[in-house]
Formats: C-alpha cells, structure tokens, sequence
C-alpha cells in the first residue's frame, strides 16, 4: 500500500502519480476510494443535493458522433417541452423541497431559444418565488446570451468538455465549425467571467481515450477552477459512428471503475466542489450512484421531465428510469441516499463551498 498512501500524501500531484493512482487495484485502489470518501465528509458533509433534472428537449444543433439525439439521427422522435410543461415539472421540484433545478436540452443557438430561457427564467422565479438554485446546461452560447440569463436569475451553468485533450476531443465530433475545441474552452471562461457556479466534465472509457488522457482531465479541471463535476462512463449508443468501435472498448466494468476512480481523485485534489452522481453509473451498476456518493459525490439529480418524454431523451443505451413518473424517482432516491449513508439536503440549494471560496479570493 505503500505508493498510493505516498502520493496521497502529497498536497499537489504530478500527471504520471495521477496515472498511478487511476491504475491502482486491491487494496491500494481501497485506500484510494477511502480517502476520498474521508475528504467528502471533511469538507462537503456527509451531505446529497438534489437537482431536479427538467430535460427541455432533445432537439440539437450538433452532430457529436458519440450521442443518441445527435443531429444526424434521423430515429430520434424530437420534442420540445411548453413552457406549461417546465413550469408544472419546477414547481413539482420545488413543492417536493428540492432547492434546485436544472434545464437540459439539446443545443439551440438562436434568438428565439435566448429569449424562451430568459422568459422561462423569469416564471420560474415568479412562480416559486426566486427560491430555487437554478442550473442550466443548455450548451455554447454567445457571451450576450450567457450573461442576459445570468441577468435573468440562473447560478450555475455545466458545460462538459467530454475530454480536455484537443486530439481526443477532434476524434469524438464531427470535423467543423460547429464542433470547436477552442470555442469550447472559450465558453467555459465566459461562464467564469459572468460569475456562474462553472461545472464540466468527461466520459470515461470513450474509444482512442488512455489512461494519460484521463490524468490530463484531473489536471484541466484543478488548473481551471471549476466549481462543480458532472462525469460518468461512456455508454454507446448503436444509432451513433462511435458504435462501430465498441468491441474494442473497455468492458463496462472497467469504466464503471475508472469512473469510481475519477470521482474519488477529483474530490481529493479539489476538496470542496460538487460533484455528482450520475445516471450512467447506475445504466452500468444497479447501486451505481450510491457507490459514487460513498466515495465523493455530493449531488443527485432526479429526473422531473414528463414520463411520457424520459424515453425520448436518449442519449446513450440501457439509460435507467425512463419508465418512471417523478413521484417514483424521488422514493426511490431518498433510498439510495440512505443506502449510502448520507442525508438529503432538502432546501438548501447545496451552493458550491469551492464557489464562495473563489469569489472571496477576488
């Protein structure tokens, strides 16, 4: 055990030591998992935030070649929730003491969507008197448009870089315009710049990915700053190019792993940020989420969308609960939880500690 609890004993780590930890296995890999699931009740709390999830709709501009609802998926059957919709999903969020929501979709760019979000902005706030922490992962946008929905009430805002290595990054979409490393790099600062809780993430297992790529993900996210994480394992989906690759991926397994792996080191090099437990742990593993909140994720986010449109927002296969209404999904959540050991921060917008650290060391 010797290495590990070495490297963990340092206060910065180097990319090869990273590498090191993401390949240890027995009980080096355990003390691994250990000493994140220490720091998480250090610095976070023995704590899990809900974010009622609103998936807005799964009409998309880009054409990324390892997503279900990608453009050029012609199989996909596209919907766009009324404002109706969202607003009765939010205040299901809000009445159930939630805190927090997010607005998912697919990405939009163009007046029309800026202004629906401004408005939507709006009635959310008016119908649940600005109580609720909004989040918004709606894509790249404009610098204008970021900051008019900052105006407009919204705190954080994910935006995954899905790999931080421009080569890697080239390799997963489409070679053009609309598909830019750069664009989204500069995305990422602009968010930062207005002030939003700034979240990212990566998938793990993704074809032509190594263990280096992964050790530079950790990196990125450290040297950037981010407030919150958003990362899980890469699930293919058969109507996607990257589908022809999947006989030489990593068994789901191994990714899930990795996975676990990711979570505890970024909670080790980044004590005090969010970091979610997401649904593609659970596609892989059935107590998925809960073996990620033991080790260092601090957010849930049950999904509140309409069931009649949870099949429809399919981004990767096998994807759980989409035969769910809301009311099951929280029932079943709060069970999770208790599995793993944490209380329900309900109430409470469970606001990034690493946030309020970095504004008042302006």
């Amino acid at each position: 055990m010797g290495r590990v609890f070495e490297i963990l004993n340092k206060g910065v780590f180097h990319k090869s030591e990273l590498i090191e930890l993401l390949l240890s296995s027995g009980d080096e890999r355990a003390l691994l998992l250990r000493e994140g699931a220490r720091l998480k009740k250090l610095y976070v709390d023995k704590i899990t935030y809900f974010r009622g999830l609103v998936e807005l709709s799964n009409i998309c501009s880009k054409n990324c070649l390892y997503c279900g609802i990608r453009s050029g998926n012609s199989l996909v059957n596209r919907y766009s929730l009324s404002d109706e919709e969202v607003i009765e999903s939010v205040k299901f969020a809000h009445k159930n003491h939630f805190a927090s929501v997010v607005l998912q979709s697919g990405e939009i760019s163009s007046k029309k969507f800026t202004s629906r979000i401004a408005d939507l902005l709006a009635k959310i706030n008016n119908e649940t008197n600005s109580e609720l922490g909004i989040t918004l992962s709606l894509g790249e946008q404009s610098y204008e448009t970021y900051k008019l929905w900052r105006e407009c009430g919204a705190k954080r805002y994910l935006l995954r870089i899905e790999s931080s290595n421009k080569e890697l990054y080239h390799k997963i979409h489409p070679n053009d315009t609309k598909h830019n490393y750069e664009k989204r790099i500069e995305c990422l600062h602009n968010l930062k710049e207005l002030g939003y809780q700034v979240g990212t993430g990566v998938m793990v297992g993704l074809p032509f990915q190594t263990i280096e790529h992964l050790a530079e993900d950790l990196m990125f996210m450290k040297t950037f700053d981010i407030d919150m994480c958003g990362m899980g394992p890469y699930l293919e989906h058969h109507d996607t190019p990257l589908y022809q690759y999947k006989d030489e991926l990593l068994p789901q397994k191994e990714r899930f792993d990795l996975t676990l792996k990711m979570i505890a080191i970024l909670r080790i090099m980044m004590k005090d940020i969010n970091i979610a437990a997401t649904t593609a742990m659970q596609a892989i593993d059935k107590l998925g989420r809960e073996k990620a909140l033991m080790i260092g994720a601090n957010v849930i986010m049950p999904n509140v969308t309409p069931g009649v449109y949870r099949s429809e927002y399919h981004l990767y296969e096998n994807k759980p609960c989409i035969d769910e209404e809301a009311e099951d999904c929280i029932s079943c959540l709060e069970a999770r939880i208790a599995i793993a050991g944490d209380t329900i921060g309900l109430d409470e917008h469970g606001d990034s500690r690493h946030y309020a650290r970095r504004i008042g060391r302006r």
